[in-house]
């Protein structure tokens, strides 16, 4: 079994640096689904509300314990506000529905999802509720990101959560969250692939002591099953010339490269995968090196195209103006 380094977080806690991403996991195997991950070797799950699967997760988890694979503290289990909670009142009782679903007591790293406050909807009456209200509008509130981080810092108090962390956020946003944080975000986690690298951000989360999770490590390849038209009309990374040039040199494959590439410059990676051999290789993505001038020539394929982005899907919310 692959050795997975951790990272250090400025809380003095540590992450596992590769780890599953639990996005368009259908919930009919999402139990299974983590269960063979553990049993692959993998420790940080990354979940969240949106996903709609976490019930079924948590099962899988269960089964794991149950059977002696793993204790609880050899897990990393990472959630989600969503943008329909992030007023004061609601974002407690809804961490407390997400633990219960996932059969723990506590969250290793929870997350801001989007820098997005929605009105209310009840998970009774629709889940996962998405972008749109009840009417099919979408509908933004007046809660400040201060108001839910704050909240949040108090369920940290609570022991509810270990460490806290923002996604989808921008530099100017997290400026201003460190501004008044008494608990300063652990973990920052971003859209990250060769053809969306933001050096800038990742330079100032480094300066800010700020860990950084990158997901969509292999760029359009996520997106491609949404039908999303931008990510059919790129490239996809597996089949570029020079990151399949450096898998062949490597006697790796084209995901290991992406996921090496992010790993080798200090970032966590969330891939996911179904297949056994695919599990395995991908959990192998820190124990070789790239050379400085691969890195560089990956790192070249950067054309600012970010794939998640809600102006595409929405028409509205332009948080990435």
């Amino acid at each position: 079994m692959v050795n997975v380094p951790n990272i250090k977080l400025n809380n003095g806690k540590e992450m596992p640096q590769v780890g599953f991403g639990l996005w368009k996991v259908p919930t009919d195997s999402a139990a299974d689904v983590v269960y063979n991950a553990i049993k692959a070797g993998y420790r940080l799950f990354d979940g969240a509300f949106d996903y709609g699967n976490e019930k079924e997760c948590g099962q899988g988890v269960k089964r794991a314990l149950d059977e002696g694979l793993v204790k609880r503290e050899d897990l990393f289990i990472v959630s989600k506000l969503w943008n329909t909670f992030h007023e004061a009142d609601k974002v407690e009782p809804i961490v407390q529905q997400q633990l219960e679903w996932w059969g723990l007591e506590y969250f290793d790293l929870f997350h801001i999802h989007f820098p997005v406050a929605l009105a209310y909807v009840d998970p009774k009456e629709s889940y996962p509720s998405g972008w749109n209200y009840t009417d099919g509008t979408v509908k933004p509130i007046r809660a400040p990101i201060q108001e839910t981080w704050q909240t949040l810092e108090k369920l940290v108090d609570a022991g509810l959560i270990r460490s806290i962390g923002v996604s989808n956020f921008q530099g100017a946003l997290l400026l201003d969250l460190l501004r008044y944080a008494r608990i300063p975000p652990a973990v920052l986690q971003i859209e990250h692939h060769p053809y969306l690298v933001q050096p800038d951000l990742l330079k100032l989360a480094k300066s800010e002591g700020i860990a950084v999770t990158a997901y969509s490590s292999f760029g359009p390849q996520s997106f491609i099953e949404l039908e999303w038209k931008k990510a059919a009309d790129t490239p996809p990374l597996f089949e570029h010339p020079v990151v399949k040039g450096v898998a062949e040199k490597h006697g790796k494959t084209p995901a290991q490269v992406l996921l090496r590439w992010a790993t080798q410059r200090g970032l966590a990676v969330i891939p996911k995968s179904n297949s056994p051999h695919r599990l395995a290789e991908n959990l192998d993505v820190t124990g070789w090196d790239l050379t400085g001038e691969e890195v560089e020539s990956v790192s070249a394929l950067d054309r600012g195209l970010r794939f998640n982005n809600p102006l595409d899907y929405l028409g509205t919310l332009h948080i990435f103006a």
